[in-house]
């Protein structure tokens, strides 16, 4: 397995080395390439962990948080989707089934200590891909992905929180857990994008008035503005009456994405069609605040250098949602098939670094690797260019185009049971980064917040 960039070998490593990641967006072959060459450095750090300490499904929960090992092997799912190298199915489907939790809808007990709505909703929109998808299905013994994906949405639905600021998800799950008194777009847009996915697969109406009241629930709390911007969150001390104004670019694509299936799925009532076409392109013209020169960057944070490891990876998402909009919606291909077209070649440009000479980078605004590195850095590249395959693509099935994914909906039905006492003591460092965030927050929504979006 080749060596990718560690801490002591970045410091010696050069960037633009011979054997830099080469890439042509209208080779077919050559983004499949890349997208091996990018996929194979992500995994590294996976499966180059200690040993001793490795656990199917997690990185190093000394750097990345649990959310992120499940967003990871969903850009894994959508890399078999893309390409149709099944070399690491195997990896990835014993990661995604060891991760359910006791009651099979990716609420972990050893991960108690941190869990968001947000951290257990991108397992579930992995889970949805592969039924999307018509990844192969888990064996008949283990959970199934559209039935895991219900058993997520469902878990939310009782978490639909009426009780303060007139409905919405807390970004927390559990009141122990600092956060708990935030309601973020993250959380409640991926409620929304996994609502009209099963919606759209199942054919079931309940999950579409779902979306529409989450969708409903965002707008009137003021967390997607007249103008389309997404902000960040807004907290229940205030009666969410302000909004933290940053944005980023996950925010606009998880909606960006369930908008797009709610276009879809009201074919034939076009005032309804219509209200959803607008809020698209208002989507989409908002996130050009995310484009430099057609190549995507992550507003809030890159210019100053200061991107944690949660942010590192955002912007594979508005990638991967962007690419996922236009089979949904096609009338999106147009909209954005210039700016991923360019900012693949540019995060190609950022993947020569490293020992190996392909490693990848953050600033794909800079022509050269910037000296960064991981699991981050490595799926941004890897969702925006194998994305440009998806013009080659098989559409997203559902129950009668062939969806092979079974499913359960009373899946995720009983009810959130919350420990009296946390599996295992709650470190200090288990709560650093909910804590640090939502002191920011206030500090953000009382006093206004630097980093916000123009």
């Amino acid at each position: 397995m080749k060596f990718r960039a560690s801490a002591a070998s970045a410091l010696l490593a050069t960037a633009g080395i011979a054997n830099a990641l080469q890439l042509d967006i209208q080779d077919d072959n050559s983004i499949k390439a890349a997208a091996k060459t990018i996929a194979e450095g992500m995994l590294d750090y996976y499966l180059n962990q200690d040993p001793q300490y490795f656990i199917p499904g997690l990185l190093n929960q000394n750097i990345y948080y649990w959310w992120e090992a499940g967003a990871m092997f969903g850009s894994l799912i959508d890399y078999w989707y893309y390409t149709g190298d099944d070399s690491y199915n195997d990896i990835v489907t014993k990661a995604m089934l060891f991760q359910v939790g006791n009651d099979d809808n990716y609420m972990p007990q050893n991960q108690t200590a941190s869990l968001g709505n947000d951290d257990q909703a991108f397992w579930g929109m992995a889970a949805m891909s592969a039924a999307e998808q018509k990844y192969p299905n888990p064996p008949n013994t283990e959970p199934q992905w559209l039935a895991l994906a219900q058993a997520v949405f469902n878990s939310q639905a009782l978490r639909w929180d009426l009780d303060t600021c007139g409905g919405g998800l807390r970004w927390q799950i559990f009141t122990f857990n600092q956060g708990y008194n935030y309601k973020n777009s993250i959380s409640n847009g991926a409620f929304f994008n996994l609502a009209a996915r099963i919606g759209f697969y199942t054919k079931n109406d309940t999950y579409f008035e779902w979306a529409d009241r989450a969708w409903d629930w965002t707008t009137a709390i003021g967390l997607i503005d007249n103008a389309y911007k997404v902000f960040d969150g807004t907290d229940v001390a205030i009666n969410c009456t302000r909004q933290n104004h940053i944005q980023w670019t996950y925010n606009t694509g998880v909606y960006l994405l369930g908008a797009a299936v709610m276009w879809n799925v009201t074919e034939g009532d076009d005032a309804r069609q219509a209200e959803w076409e607008t809020r698209i392109r208002g989507l989409l013209t908002a996130s050009d605040a995310f484009f430099k020169n057609d190549v995507m960057f992550e507003a809030a944070c890159e210019p100053r250098g200061n991107c944690n490891t949660d942010q590192q990876s955002f912007k594979a998402y508005l990638s991967r949602w962007m690419a996922a909009s236009t089979k949904f919606a096609p009338f999106v291909y147009d909209l954005v098939s210039t700016k991923l077209a360019t900012s693949a070649q540019a995060a190609a440009q950022q993947c020569n670094g490293g020992t190996d000479g392909v490693t990848c980078g953050t600033k794909w605004t800079q022509p050269t690797w910037d000296g960064t590195y991981g699991v981050g850095q490595q799926m941004n590249a890897l969702e925006v260019i194998q994305g440009m395959l998806i013009k080659k693509t098989t559409g997203p099935v559902s129950n009668n185009t062939g969806g092979i994914s079974r499913g359960d909906p009373s899946a995720g039905t009983g009810g959130d049971t919350p420990p009296g006492t946390p599996t295992g003591r709650i470190t200090t460092g288990d709560k650093a980064g909910a804590g640090i965030l939502t002191a920011l927050v206030l500090i953000g929504l009382l006093g206004g917040a630097w980093w916000m979006v123009a």
